[in-house]
């Protein structure tokens, strides 16, 4: 499916000659995946999406997943654009530099999946980069989102509220991955000693707040109303229909979703904390009752210091958090200065 018209960017405007060299995303995510061609200035060309089959066997899925990156190429050759690289957003934890996923809990059946590898295999002469989807996601938002108009901005955390949960953070202007390529793995945190099951860990924040958790949430709360065969969608609606039992759901992950903000804040104090997926689709239904958790669990100096918004790209994020595994490699982006605007 193509999302945006070929020769306009994302935000409407004409393409010149110096965005003829582009770079395949492909942004993987629990329930689906997206392929999208866009340039080094954070554009969309080119979108289509297939479902991520989770939990089977990488090798059953990867063919559909490169036909979709082969169609998306062979639509920019077409239009006189050339692919330089590919970029991939994936949710944690893996190993970020060598390309491999580790255990992601949204993922089953991609464990240990040398992702980085079958690309490059399978598309001999494009460079891969690979990163967590926490990070690409703050990355986009710090260059392309929020942080677009906000030269000085230095501290953020973002959230990608999806299919699962998980952080991106960055520090004086840095991204933070950690000694291991573990920071921002916020989902595993323990809120409470039992609740909704989420990153492996009963009463975790991602079995509070992420959609596999609140799913769960909405089961153990109404179980006549939302059976085994209820899907994230579904919930999802209804919430939007402002269905009651559905509000209720959001309010208390809202809730829960407010006090693990608040961890974050007290310890990283950040300026601006921007929240993905489900916190632009449900707006205040979710961030409401956050921010009433957030006035009695935050440090009132800290909290009054940091911004909470949904992500200032909304439902374009995860298409440009696909590019900025490319687009923050120096090495990649100094080969592109010639052609297009770069970070």
């Amino acid at each position: 499916m193509t999302l945006y018209k070929l020769g306009i960017d994302s935000f409407g405007t004409p393409l010149s000659d110096r965005d003829m060299v582009t770079i395949v995303g492909i942004d993987v995510g629990g329930t689906k995946t997206a392929v999208v061609e866009g340039t080094c200035g954070g554009r969309i060309l080119n979108r289509r999406e297939i479902l991520t089959q989770a939990r089977c066997p990488f090798n059953q899925v990867f063919p559909k997943l490169a036909a979709q990156v082969e169609s998306v190429m062979d639509d920019a050759q077409r239009d006189g654009r050339r692919v330089a690289a590919l970029s991939v957003s994936v949710g944690g934890p893996l190993q970020i530099d060598a390309g491999v996923l580790d255990n992601p809990p949204h993922l089953p059946g991609w464990h240990g999946v040398r992702l980085k590898d079958e690309l490059e295999n399978r598309f001999p002469g494009l460079p891969v980069r690979l990163e967590h989807d926490g990070n690409a996601g703050a990355l986009a938002e710090f260059h392309f989102g929020v942080g677009h108009n906000w030269p000085d901005l230095q501290h953020l955390v973002f959230l990608t509220l999806g299919t699962g949960l998980g952080a991106g953070i960055i520090v004086n202007g840095r991204l933070l991955r950690g000694a291991c390529d573990m920071a921002g793995e916020v989902g595993h945190i323990r809120l409470s000693t039992d609740g909704p099951v989420g990153f492996g860990k009963a009463g975790s924040w991602e079995g509070f707040c992420s959609g596999a958790g609140m799913l769960q949430l909405a089961r153990l709360m109404f179980p006549s109303q939302w059976g085994q065969e209820a899907t994230i969608s579904d919930l999802v609606e209804a919430m939007l229909a402002d269905k009651e039992e559905a509000l209720a759901v959001a309010y208390e992950a809202g809730s829960w979703l407010g006090r693990g903000i608040a961890l974050l804040i007290d310890t990283l104090n950040p300026e601006v904390m921007v929240l993905g997926s489900l916190a632009f689709v449900l707006g205040e239904r979710l961030l409401g009752p956050a921010r009433q958790t957030l006035r009695v669990e935050a440090l009132p100096k800290a909290l009054a210091a940091c911004r909470i918004v949904p992500a200032k790209l909304g439902k374009q994020i995860g298409d440009v958090a696909s590019l900025m595994a490319v687009l923050n490699d120096p090495q990649l982006r100094e080969k592109f200065r010639e052609h297009s605007i770069v970070v």
